[in-house]
């Protein structure tokens, strides 16, 4: 399958959808120095700019697509303004864009066990299987997606969808 016919037109459709959950427990939690966050709220055709400076005047130093993680916010931001880094570059981006990962203090509901919960591709019950998460699995961290009944999830080294029922979320 040729990426750009089929997996471009996908995030499109979803991007509009998969902003930051809205349902309460696995919203975007706020900018935080140090945490790594992920961009949103910029569409698939239209990356976030990376600045030399806080601020729309400032020149272009990159541009980060969509649902790109691993930006850790250096320090504190400026107004509306954050700087950023993502271990290729340094910058400043629109506090908007941006949604922090989850500590990671999630676990598998025990309404799922005994059995595994798949971890899958897309947020999709006919999407492919990543990998099993073994039952009463803790250590989730949330990614700042979700998209009708699924939210995007990393745990041992594993990103996927899995269902929000599948979730046990513990406040930490």
């Amino acid at each position: 399958m040729n990426f750009a016919k089929g997996v471009l037109p996908l995030l499109a459709a979803l991007a509009p959808i998969a902003l930051i959950g809205s349902s309460g427990h696995a919203a975007a939690e706020p900018v935080r120095v140090g945490a790594e966050h992920c961009v949103v709220h910029v569409s698939p055709e239209d990356p976030l700019n990376l600045r030399v400076g806080p601020g729309t005047g400032h020149r272009v130093v990159t541009r980060l697509p969509y649902a790109t993680c691993g930006l850790t916010v250096t320090a504190a931001c400026r107004g509306n303004w954050c700087p950023v880094e993502d271990g290729h570059h340094a910058g400043w981006v629109h506090r908007r864009h941006i949604a922090a990962v989850s500590r990671a203090t999630n676990c598998l509901s025990p309404l799922t066990q005994p059995q595994a919960v798949a971890l899958r591709a897309w947020p999709s019950d006919g999407s492919r299987v990543l990998a099993r998460l073994a039952p009463r699995s803790c250590g989730i961290a949330l990614l700042p997606y979700q998209v009708e009944g699924w939210q995007k999830v990393r745990q041992g080294g594993w990103e996927g969808w899995v269902r929000l029922s599948d979730l046990l979320f513990i406040d930490g």
